[in-house]
């Protein structure tokens, strides 16, 4: 018996079919180690133009299915490219993102995966935390209470809070030795300081042989980009890693 589709989907692919994209996405497959095959992937999305909230959902909206390859944010994209790494298809790709993007795959608003730990919480068959791993004695611990402002309100009406320990590699303590244990396709979380949020952005670390970057979609480039990873990070407080395990298939 066919599930009942109760959501709208919205799907704007740019520059790229379906036949196309099927044709990255057959080639990526093939690609056995996890971290290159996004490292793959995330090359085709340089210079795609930075564009914020392109999702449709909220207390009030009702949530659309949206795949958005013409314009991102810094989430979007490494969500989109890690719903592409698990896949062969783009019908594939469509299903994985919706179990990604969404809480047991349930197209709402409430299920969304809202903040970046969630992929830990809701998709560790998929993505891992290492930070502690790589980390060691270097490591911060801090108790957020995700969504609630210092004024009690909420940055996402409709969305209750969540009680969270997140584990993060203070910015001074990343020496040479934490530095080369990071992977080419780590997914790479800023640590917030700010109550009620676990990080302020997200990439991707690219390692290559004159530097280590961050590909990441930049609201000040106002489009995905490679940026030198040190110089990026230098005055924030700390970073997260998370890693995509390496299982062929997911769906």
């Amino acid at each position: 018996m066919e599930k009942h589709i109760t959501y709208k989907e919205k799907i704007i692919l740019g520059n790229l079919s379906k036949e196309r994209l099927d044709s990255i996405l057959y080639t990526s497959s093939k690609i056995h180690d996890s971290g290159k095959r996004i490292d793959f992937l995330s090359k085709y999305f340089l210079g795609t133009p930075y564009k914020d909230h392109t999702l449709i959902g909220d207390i009030n909206t009702p949530e659309v299915f949206i795949i958005n390859l013409e314009t991102v944010d810094c989430f979007t994209f490494i969500d989109q490219i890690e719903a592409m790494r698990l896949s062969s298809s783009f019908f594939e790709f469509k299903e994985n993102l919706k179990r990604l993007r969404y809480k047991g795959g349930d197209v709402s608003f409430e299920k969304r995966n809202h903040f970046f730990s969630d992929w830990i919480e809701f998709n560790s068959d998929y993505i891992e935390d290492v930070t502690e791993k790589i980390g060691g004695n270097t490591i911060m611990r801090s108790k957020k209470i995700l969504n609630e402002k210092d004024d009690g309100t909420f940055f996402l009406p409709g969305i209750p809070i969540s009680e969270r320990f997140i584990y993060y590699i203070p910015t001074n303590a990343l020496n040479d030795l934490i530095l080369k244990s990071l992977r080419t396709g780590d997914y790479i979380g800023i640590y917030s300081t700010e109550n009620g949020l676990d990080v302020s952005h997200v990439g991707i670390l690219v390692q290559k042989k004159e530097a280590i970057y961050l590909r990441h979609a930049s609201s000040i480039k106002k489009k995905v980009i490679d940026e030198d990873f040190n110089e990026h990070i230098i005055e924030k407080s700390g970073i997260i890693i998370f890693r995509s395990r390496d299982i062929e298939s997911y769906y």
